[in-house]
């Protein structure tokens, strides 16, 4: 089950990895052009921007009822994938795996593109946090010490790591013991840290929801710096993205994680850590590792670079552009894991309508086939995952631009894109390269 992050290889794609890789490279570098001639100032205004909702539907949405509504529905899913986790059988029929590796872990991605920042109300755990604090008479907002501003976001980035090592490199990561394992340790680290701090460790430290407040940036919800909610351009809702300590970890964490996953799967990679006589457990680790990294480092270097060129502050940088790599994680993933979704998502739904093994049929979906058609249209699956990764990038480009043009002087704000625009370039054809070779 867990290999099936796409369909094809190198080998079989219908579209020849050359051609996709220079018209990936081309298209990139036009977009620069033509944005330096037509783009000369920014467009995008962030939180100020966006189409008010109409006030009945902006009442119904910030309603109790309508958030408790959600929060319970929340809560009822994940404690009844929780039975599967405690009490049902240790194979790979158990629906527990495909919940947490495909539907919460992938399933969470076109969640916040389609419902926008919905994740921060289905979460089961901020939820319980909030019912208890509700019992004791206690604000949610208060823990026992004060979070400190500088903390940011990189609790959740290494949370965010911590879920990637499960899921590609941990050993008998597709056993009930590891993912229990897993599951507890992450539950005793959100909660008793909303305990230390209140619900801004939730933001902080939680790596699916800050993973999903992330993706929820590309989609048309948002709110206006009133507080009122809008709809805007998603370009324009991703540029709302508030830069924080923490947050360049975090983009890298998820890009990083993702190439590794295409790099894990191929065939040299393979070959060479089988028989090298090392653990793979360690070379695994280390090679995530270094994704993770290299993706830090020199994202960071261009950017630095950026403000050398165009004579600005160059520590602030990294954060303020750190919101145009965001559509290329989202290219990663959906390249990466789009026939996961459609494939085992349909075999996991099935499997939770008996969750204990025991010949149940909740749902009446226990006893439904995997629709596998999409395996016999290689062709519209390579153009979906080739042109995620490139318009993922053109997306990038556009963001980096329109920022560019608004905080680097008139006269540099073209050359100080130019270390931004060649590293995108080459994550481009770097995730290509991984594609073609999984």
């Amino acid at each position: 089950m867990l290999p099936l992050h796409g369909i094809g290889g190198r080998q079989d794609l219908p579209i020849p990895f050359g051609l996709a890789v220079t018209g990936a490279g081309i298209a990139i570098a036009l977009s620069f052009v033509i944005l330096a001639v037509a783009w000369r100032s920014p467009k995008y205004r962030g939180a100020a921007s966006g189409t008010p909702l109409p006030a009945g539907l902006r009442t119904a949405l910030d309603s109790s009822w309508f958030r408790w509504a959600v929060r319970l529905f929340g809560l009822a899913l994940f404690g009844y994938a929780a039975m599967a986790l405690l009490a049902g059988v240790d194979r790979l029929t158990n629906p527990i795996f495909g919940f947490v590796y495909i539907l919460v872990w992938v399933g969470l991605v076109p969640v916040s593109l389609l419902l926008g920042p919905v994740w921060r109300t289905l979460n089961p755990l901020r939820t319980l946090h909030l019912l208890a604090c509700r019992v004791l008479r206690h604000d949610p907002r208060r823990g026992l010490l004060e979070l400190s501003p500088r903390v940011g976001l990189w609790p959740a980035a290494f949370g965010i790591f911590a879920f990637a090592w499960l899921e590609l490199v941990a050993p008998d990561r597709a056993t009930l013991l590891v993912v229990q394992a897993w599951l507890a340790l992450y539950v005793v680290y959100v909660m008793f840290g909303a305990v230390l701090f209140g619900d801004r460790w939730f933001t902080a430290a939680d790596p699916f929801e800050a993973y999903a407040t992330l993706m929820a940036k590309l989609s048309p919800w948002g709110r206006r710096s009133d507080g009122v909610i809008v709809l805007r351009r998603p370009l324009e809702n991703l540029d709302s993205l508030t830069p924080s300590p923490g947050l360049v970890g975090l983009v890298a964490a998820l890009l990083g994680s993702t190439a590794y996953d295409g790099f894990s799967r191929s065939s040299r990679w393979i070959g060479w850590a089988q028989n090298s006589g090392y653990s793979q457990t360690l070379l695994g680790t280390l090679a995530l590792v270094g994704f993770v990294v290299f993706v830090l480092v020199t994202y960071s270097a261009a950017t630095v670079l950026a403000g050398r060129m165009s004579d600005s502050s160059r520590t602030r940088l990294p954060g303020l552009f750190a919101h145009s790599v965001v559509p290329i994680v989202l290219g990663y993933v959906v390249a990466h894991y789009f026939t996961l979704l459609v494939l085992e998502g349909q075999r996991t739904i099935n499997q939770l309508s008996d969750p204990l093994s025991r010949g149940w049929n909740v749902f009446g979906t226990g006893l439904n086939g995997v629709n596998a058609g999409i395996t016999n249209h290689t062709t519209a699956v390579a153009c979906v995952q080739v042109g995620a990764v490139v318009i993922g990038h053109l997306l990038g480009v556009i963001s980096a631009h329109d920022r560019a043009v608004a905080l680097f002087p008139r006269g540099r704000a073209l050359a100080g894109q130019i270390p931004l625009l060649v590293v995108m370039v080459a994550y481009t054809m770097g995730g290509l390269l991984l594609l073609f070779s999984a």
